[in-house]
């Protein structure tokens, strides 16, 4: 039992985080729509979630908090009070003051409970009010028995508004709203009660409605709706249908049930009119025993509730998700790749026996296995937009602490990465943004003086291009300072004085270790770890990064990541008795040169009248043996630019399960990985980038024929 109250505590902590992440998306598109009416009430929704579920799972601090900050969101949606910047700030420190309620590891629970009173005391200045609302206690219904959560039932909702409703304040149609959301509803007006248009109070409210509605949440959160207004209504919730069948025992419910089960008439009523063999509707309207509107009313209700059944058959709950902990998505993408490697080892075997039978099993296991491996990959597969939502908060309190104005303008959040990237991605973005926050965006004066606008603009951008995602971030600031960047450099012992370079090796200079240009220390740059944090985990995850950059204009630093860590296509070359697999992502075309002399010397590639460099694997890596006459040449792509790597044999195509080298080979910076090969051998997964980097060292190549 105590685990099972674990796991819902758990499961309560990571939605509650969800919450508060659209939350703050939702409080950052508020402050450029203060009046848009449909955030206040997503807003005021995700408090409410918030607030209830927390009460339900035992964590009463958040619920109390949130409670109050709920509280005063109800006057903002009421017309009541204000958007200002100021609301906002507290709005942004209440939830951060909730993920710290959340975290078992933070702070003291006294500092906590002096944090959050300094927070609701800011609330209290900004609304006037002298203390904050205590929680009245609940007089709504009782919640039903049924209440199991993550269950889709059908309720039936009475919601009749006293006369004086309007006159406090509340408005019955905003609450509507707020039901209407919690699922699918269909809303059945009542307005027999309103009277001749010469007698009619224009301030009472006259009308009341009959709801059935489908949704996943309890009783107690629909109930929650009219939590401010119930002293100023009737309300009675009713579950028609607990979704514990598949059909639902409230579907082919007939009309006289209804009305007994509302309370329209009476058992008795209903036996005497059912005698007749005339329309049940049209007997209890002319007895007098029901309205005409109640008999509309419980019709609508019997079309409402099939026609709600009807959908979440044929959709088969298409819509429901479950939450997967990563653990077992990572041991079933092991399983996967364990599969792959023996579906390998098989093939070989079939090769060398040559059953024509056995050759045609073999062909359809790999079909069977690449397209497991295909779907296993797509589930660890999230859109990137989470991640970029989450930037708009770091730029919106950047730039106030440094008196800037900065937009931030986001495309391509649709754009799906590995789950594994897609965390180890967060960290190089930050210190990117928070670069070109502090060092590229000007001071609104210095972007005045320049001709240009006082805001600037950051863009962050992401793309699938081929076998890799590529992200951009650039801004319209000053752009980097060739020079600057030189003298400091210099200054540091980073490059001889006087030596040539590009503007472009220039620039890459800011990714070395303890490179900063900041004339002082501050608490968001200056310390020159963060380029270098950017550069070693980009080439973690077998990426590149790249800068441009045109002074005045602005600077855009593109980041080329793979789109998955764990599995990837790869060409397998043969140099020796060795075997190397170089990803198939980054090769261009295969072509063959021809060696002259002894054949000791590297080459360079005359292709299609273009000069392309040429490293030979065998000197790289010191392999002996005697080089083939012809030698087959891989062209791959490196920073832009095109590179031959010089081998023995292509073997071919091959699906590549990464394997970790482990510690002992960490500083190997040649070889990304291993895999294991058909036949049980080992092949070491190439490293492109820093083998060419390597091989830039040494001494530059001298010239080779080349033969098409």
């Amino acid at each position: 039992m105590r685990n099972q109250e674990d796991a819902h505590r758990a499961a309560y902590v990571e939605e509650a985080r969800d919450l508060l992440a659209d939350l703050e998306a939702s409080l950052l598109e508020l402050e450029d729509s203060p009046g848009n009416v449909d955030l206040l009430h997503k807003i005021f929704r995700a408090l409410h979630t918030v607030k209830g579920s927390g009460a339900m799972f035992g964590f009463d601090d958040i619920a109390a908090f949130t409670h109050d900050v709920e509280s005063i969101f109800d006057r903002v949606r009421n017309g009541q009070l204000g958007v200002d910047r100021r609301l906002l700030d507290l709005s942004f420190q209440a939830c951060d003051h909730i993920r710290a309620l959340l975290d078992p590891g933070g702070e003291q629970e006294a500092q906590l409970a002096a944090a959050g009173r300094v927070i609701l005391d800011g609330f209290r200045a900004v609304s006037g009010a002298a203390q904050p609302e205590a929680a009245p206690p609940a007089k709504a219904a009782p919640a039903p028995e049924e209440t199991r959560p993550g269950v889709a039932r059908i309720y039936r909702l009475r919601f009749k508004p006293h006369a004086g409703m309007l006159a406090s304040g509340n408005n019955p149609l905003h609450l509507l709203e707020d039901v209407q959301a919690l699922g699918d509803c269909r809303l059945y007006v009542h307005t027999e009660a309103v009277p001749g248009l010469s007698e009619c109070d224009p301030e009472a409210c006259l009308v009341w409605w009959d709801c059935v509605l489908r949704s996943e949440a309890d009783a107690a959160t629909i109930t929650d709706v009219f939590l401010f207004a119930e002293d100023d209504c009737e309300l009675r919730l009713d579950v028609l249908d607990s979704g514990a069948t598949a059909n639902g025992e409230a579907i082919h419910r007939k009309l006289g049930e209804i009305l007994v089960a509302r309370g329209d008439i009476s058992a008795e009523d209903l036996e005497a009119a059912l005698s007749s063999q005339r329309r049940l509707g049209d007997i209890l309207s002319e007895k007098g025993l029901a309205s005409p509107d109640a008999v509309a009313s419980a019709l609508c209700e019997q079309h409402a509730v099939q026609e709600l059944a009807q959908k979440a058959t044929e959709r088969g709950e298409k819509a429901a998700s479950i939450r997967v902990a990563a653990d077992k998505l990572d041991a079933l993408v092991d399983l996967v790749g364990e599969l792959v490697i023996v579906q390998a080892q098989i093939r070989q075997a079939v090769e060398d026996r040559g059953d024509p039978a056995l050759r045609g099993l073999a062909e359809h296991l790999e079909r069977l296995a690449e397209s497991l491996r295909d779907s296993t990959l797509s589930i660890r597969m999230l859109p990137i937009g989470a991640t970029f939502a989450k930037f708009r908060r770091l730029v919106r309190d950047l730039t106030a602490e440094l008196g800037k104005e900065i937009e931030l303008v986001t495309q391509g959040e649709e754009t799906e990465l590995d789950k594994t990237v897609i965390e180890r991605l967060g960290d190089p973005l930050v210190h990117l943004l928070r670069n070109s926050i502090d060092h590229g965006i000007e001071a609104p004066a210095a972007r005045q003086d320049a001709g240009k606008p006082a805001t600037g603009v950051i863009r962050l951008n992401a793309a699938h291009a081929g076998g890799e995602v590529v992200i951009t971030v650039a801004d319209d600031g000053a752009g980097l300072d060739a020079k600057a960047i030189r003298r400091r450099a210099e200054e540091r012992g980073l490059i001889a004085p006087g030596i040539e370079m590009t503007a472009k090796e220039l620039y890459n200079l800011i990714f070395l270790p303890g490179f900063s240009t900041a004339k002082a220390v501050t608490n968001i740059s200056g310390r020159g770890v963060g380029m270098d944090v950017v550069k070693r985990a980009i080439d973690a995850l077998r990426g590149t990064v790249e800068i441009d950059s045109v002074p005045g204009s602005g600077t855009t630093i593109t980041v080329r990541l793979p789109l998955t860590l764990a599995i990837i296509d790869g060409l397998q070359v043969q140099v020796g008795a060795e075997y190397y697999v170089v990803p198939l992502g980054l090769v261009e075309e295969c072509v063959e040169m021809t060696r002259g002399g002894d054949g000791a010397q590297a080459g360079v590639l005359n292709m299609r009248g273009q000069a392309v460099p040429c490293v030979r694997l065998r000197e790289a890596f010191a392999i002996d043996g005697p080089h083939p006459a012809i030698e087959p040449i891989v062209i791959v792509t490196v920073d832009g630019a095109r590179v031959g790597l010089a081998v023995d044999r292509v073997v071919g195509e091959h699906q590549t399960v990464i394997k970790s080298l482990g510690p002992l080979y960490r500083d190997i910076e040649e070889f990304s990985g291993a895999t294991i090969r058909g036949d049980g051998r080992m092949a070491l997964i190439l490293d492109v980038a820093a083998l060419v980097r390597r091989a830039a060292e040494a001494d530059g190549p001298q010239p080779a024929a080349f033969v098409g």
